[in-house]
């Protein structure tokens, strides 16, 4: 028709409006949703709202004590101001009732990231009541800084930017590329997560459809664990820009059918060809932003989902061989799925169905066990090892290319508390044993946001300063009992038909003393130890209630064959260090590598 407005860079594929049998569809997308508990209620709203008005009354408190110590005149405090902004799934409109609360603080620039540090903490203990704030950890040292807290059962992540203007009174516009000049990288990156999730709110045709399909799209992801930038996955921004392109290719859909084009156009799309929202923004700042045409990096990303706002960045450039062919796997089977919801009246339940990634997907595991004597020093070293996973799941891929097809990380890792009595049990307890768990703690993931690790390992950068323990909080390593805190992570490994066998050795090798080369290690304190598994090993708390556990296939009559060779297949994963019942001694031997038969 003419006269329609072209969304994005290309013109629509549809402008057709719902049918009735979409909006009938719509109806029992939304009871599904609902049903999954995907919807705040608006108590939680409110509360939130309540909250995000305490953090601007804080900050411009901060702002005036600031001043005021610097030696600024009244007049200038005066008018000096500060605001707060939500980005992420609450700025989006797409947040359920466990949801953080990502939330940008900007200040006038005699205001440092120092000052906030320094100050907000106290502020915000001072100006609660007993209780109101259950947790509050200052993470100052890492790529993006911030502090996560928790305030009437609300989780908020908060982070700080202090641009180069001298007052903020109103609502300045973050849109506007000139907010960005003489900032340095942190502040910028801090900056763009607003200026990032409002540019795609402004770039959709109907904003309820989008967060409609995007609730769907990210419910999906998460339940079939695919969900994740650290891990290898999209995150809630590379989704969203996701669903926002399908919305623009049919700006006059319902939710609905939103989530079936999506399926359809992602599984199709020419990737590496970039995803992106609007065509490259002309500026005169003199800033990095994704070109593999200069940058030979960019030019290796697989999966580019770019950021609607100058720096124009790739969201999943975390992606790898193995996590996009498990992506286009599970988006071809969601497509199958929402064709019948659509065709043959099959309920939406279905798409929102568990994985199977411990209970079918994987015959073979590598557990990489990370454990420390302090909370702490144990918090700073799992997000570490975690954030350098990527690296293992890399040299996996490659180091036996004509056995492994491809190498899946799950999206958390498992806490777990122990309590050894002696030596003996610590070095179980490091191996990987669950025999001394304590009993009244559970099992917990990785992505709780209480848990400061999860934004230690976000960090994805290499040479960060991580926050760890002080000696004298530390345990002595001679005392006896001592709690050990550990987080496991796990991948899966699917090999190629008529694969016999695995050498992956080296690559664990190199992960390993990447690991211990941090330079926060400490060897009396942290330990990390890599073995193989097979699924009908791992251990219980990896399941839910309902699923079925993998069981040890019955051994079939073998006939007679050359014992030599019989001996060297059983003999490979022992001699690597790596069976469940092999010796610390050999396994130190071993240098933690993996060759084994993987039949």
């Amino acid at each position: 028709m003419a006269g329609e407005r072209q969304w994005g860079v290309t013109p629509a594929f549809s402008n057709d409006p719902p049918t009735a049998a979409d909006l009938k569809l719509n109806d029992t997308l939304v009871a599904e949703l609902k049903a999954q508990n995907n919807f705040a209620p608006q108590a939680d709203t409110d509360k939130r709202e309540a909250i995000i008005g305490k953090l601007k009354g804080l900050l411009r408190q901060m702002v005036q004590e600031v001043g005021r110590k610097k030696g600024l005149p009244q007049d200038i405090l005066d008018v000096a101001g500060g605001e707060v902004y939500p980005y992420g799934s609450y700025r989006l409109g797409v947040y359920g009732p466990d949801s953080d609360v990502d939330t940008l603080m900007v200040a006038p620039k005699h205001v440092t990231r120092d000052d906030f540090f320094e100050l907000m903490p106290e502020l915000l203990r001072k100006s609660s009541a007993p209780g109101e704030i259950t947790n509050l950890v200052p993470v100052p040292g890492i790529s993006t800084p911030i502090i996560k807290l928790t305030i009437r059962g609300v989780d908020i992540d908060l982070i700080f930017s202090s641009l180069q203007l001298n007052s903020l009174t109103e609502k300045i516009d973050l849109a506007n590329d000139s907010i960005l000049r003489g900032l340095d990288e942190v502040d910028r990156r801090c900056v763009n997560g607003t200026r990032v999730t409002n540019r795609i709110i402004e770039l959709v045709p109907q904003t309820k459809t989008f967060r409609m399909a995007l609730r769907a799209i990210k419910l999906w992801a998460q339940r079939r664990a695919i969900y994740g930038n650290i891990v290898g996955f999209p995150g809630g921004v590379a989704y969203a820009i996701l669903v926002a392109r399908v919305c623009q290719l049919y700006p006059k859909a319902i939710a609905p059918v939103l989530v079936q084009k999506f399926f359809f156009i992602i599984l199709r799309w020419n990737w590496p060809k970039p995803c992106f929202l609007q065509h490259k923004q002309e500026t005169s700042l003199q800033l990095r932003e994704w070109d593999p045409a200069t940058y030979r990096g960019d030019g290796a990303h697989l999966m580019p989902i770019l950021t609607p706002a100058v720096p124009s960045m790739n969201t999943a450039h975390t992606v790898t061989r193995s996590t996009k062919t498990v992506m286009m796997r599970e988006f071809k089977r969601a497509e199958a799925i929402v064709d019948e919801i659509v065709n043959k009246g099959k309920p939406w339940k279905t798409l929102f169905e568990r994985h199977d990634f411990f209970t079918q997907k994987y015959k073979h595991y590598i557990c990489v066990n990370t454990a420390a004597r302090d909370q702490n020093a144990h918090d700073a070293w799992a997000g570490l090892v975690q954030s350098k996973i990527k690296w293992l799941m890399g040299g996996i891929e490659t180091s036996d290319a004509n056995s492994v097809e491809l190498v899946q990380p799950y999206t958390k890792g498992f806490n777990r508390v122990h309590l050894c009595q002696d030596e003996s049990q610590m070095e179980k307890t490091l191996d990987g044993s669950l025999e001394y768990q304590v009993k009244a703690t559970e099992t917990s993931g990785t992505d709780d946001h209480a848990d400061v690790k999860a934004q230690i390992a976000q960090s994805d950068a290499d040479g960060v300063e991580f926050m760890v323990t002080d000696g004298e909080t530390a345990v002595k390593k001679e005392e006896w009992p001592q709690k050990v805190y550990t987080t496991t992570y796990y991948l899966g490994i699917g090999l190629n038909d008529g694969a016999k066998a695995l050498d992956i050795s080296a690559p664990v090798r190199s992960f390993s003393g990447e690991c211990t080369g941090w330079q926060g290690f400490d060897k009396d304190m942290h330990s990390i130890r890599v073995k193989h598994i097979r699924n009908y090993d791992l251990p219980a708390d990896v399941f839910v209630n309902g699923e079925t556990r993998p069981t040890r296939p019955k051994k079939k009559p073998k006939a007679a064959t050359n014992g030599d060779s019989a001996a060297n297949n059983k003999r490979s994963f022992s001699d690597a260090g790596l069976e469940g019942n092999s010796t610390s001694a050999k396994r130190r031997q071993s240098g933690n590598g993996v060759n084994g038969t993987a039949g």
